[in-house]
């Protein structure tokens, strides 16, 4: 049965709403940037450029990088973000937009994220690179979809006794990267970790400026959180939402965290253009390496 106008919205070109994009404007292999500005600052590498638009915060360039076709996006900030750009770029490859039904045969992508975030162990420094591992969605997006065959409940219940997490909040969702793309891009200087994401920079990362808190102290019970070794390194917006996505509609997905920040310590990076470079030159890499 096709899938309703309403649920799949098209805009009158026929390319899919939000992103303004069709499938051909888009390479299996995908870069998600946050901020519109730092496309360019991907794409400025490659070889030549095919195809660009943007439409709100989504800006899309495809181009070459090394004989690799490869699409660069902004998502903006926040998981309701990556739920418009992950089931739009899904719908692009997986559904025949004229037919409106699900291909038979599935394509799955490799989404690699490059991004910025602040750690919470004090032996991560600012300026350095971090692979999520796995991540945490404190924010309940993710709960709208069917996510038991994604979840890790051991891991969870662990968190949720360790920081004796509200009943009014979402349940805490744990969701692993790709592990074949991982190896891909990992190396001995990239830190490893639990990265936590929050459905806000302010109160949900715990800041304070007029609001008080529901729980005062949960980063530092977050921080201190430890599972068979495996700590919660880091904190952003984006990360569980393009892991669990992934993981349901299959796609491959992994997060690269440029560290500007360590919260524990309380310092932030002299220069978070250049780390954010270095992560960009050093990722772009590992992708067109053959021999990873």
């Amino acid at each position: 049965m096709p899938i309703k106008q309403s649920e799949l919205i098209l805009n009158p070109d026929g390319s899919i709403y939000h992103l303004n994009l069709k499938p051909e404007h888009i390479a299996t292999t995908i870069i998600f940037v946050g901020d519109q500005d730092r496309v360019e600052k991907v794409t400025q590498h490659f070889d030549t450029i095919e195809f660009t638009t943007q439409k709100r915060e989504f800006k899309t360039t495809t181009g070459i990088f090394k004989e690799k076709r490869i699409s660069v996006i902004s998502t903006g900030i926040g998981p309701d973000n990556i739920d418009i750009v992950l089931n739009e770029l899904d719908a692009l490859v997986n559904i025949n937009l004229e037919t409106r039904t699900v291909k038979k045969d599935l394509t799955s992508l490799n989404i690699i994220r490059i991004g910025t975030s602040g750690s919470l162990q004090k032996d991560i420094p600012i300026d350095s690179f971090l692979l999520s591992s796995h991540a945490i969605d404190l924010s309940g997006m993710l709960q709208f979809y069917q996510v038991e065959g994604i979840a890790h409940p051991e891991i969870e219940n662990a968190f949720i006794k360790h920081t004796n997490w509200n009943t009014k909040k979402a349940h805490p969702l744990i969701i692993s990267n790709d592990n074949s793309l991982a190896q891909k891009i990992a190396s001995d200087k990239v830190y490893q970790g639990i990265t936590a994401t929050a459905g806000g920079f302010y109160g949900p990362q715990g800041r304070v400026l007029r609001l008080g808190l529901q729980d005062d102290n949960l980063n530092t019970k977050i921080d201190s959180f430890n599972f068979n070794g495996n700590q919660i390194t880091n904190l952003e917006m984006e990360t569980s939402a393009i892991y669990g996505l992934s993981k349901l509609l299959g796609h491959k997905a992994v997060s690269m965290n440029a560290i500007i920040a360590n919260r524990a310590n309380g310092t932030f990076s002299k220069n978070p253009k250049k780390i954010v470079a270095d992560l960009i030159k050093y990722t772009l890499q590992k992708i067109v390496n053959k021999n990873d």
